[in-house]
């Protein structure tokens, strides 16, 4: 099976659980390999200013947890979308155009997203 990144859209922050649970936040993926692809220095230097929680709100971070949950805050995430459209315009992925469209989404309904790690 391959390695994936998964993202998803918390409807309620209050009945979130560190649980692995992808098909409650009705989850869209990124393959490993596509992220790897596109880990360069630009990606990767903007990636790491990325405001976030690592597994639960309790713990501020900065990035996405590799191996883990991360909590992505409606404040972060305009800038999430512009790190994402820009590797899509390198990259042209579906994937990628499956997540800006998951980020948008997220925008207009002010909601946090979560992604869970390889």
């Amino acid at each position: 099976m391959p390695c994936r990144h998964e993202f998803g859209i918390i409807d309620c922050l209050e009945e979130y659980r560190e649980e692995y649970e992808p098909e409650k936040y009705n989850c869209t993926y990124v393959e490993d390999d596509l992220l790897d692809e596109i880990y360069d220095e630009d990606f990767k230097a903007k990636i790491e200013k990325l405001e976030t929680f690592a597994h639960n709100t309790n713990r501020p971070y900065k990035n996405l947890a590799y191996y883990g949950i991360t909590l992505i805050p409606p404040k972060s995430l305009k800038y999430f979308l512009d790190i994402i459209i820009d590797a899509n315009v390198k990259y042209e992925s579906k994937e990628l155009k499956m997540l800006i469209e998951k980020i948008t989404y997220a925008i207009k309904e002010n909601k946090w997203m979560i992604h869970y790690g390889i």
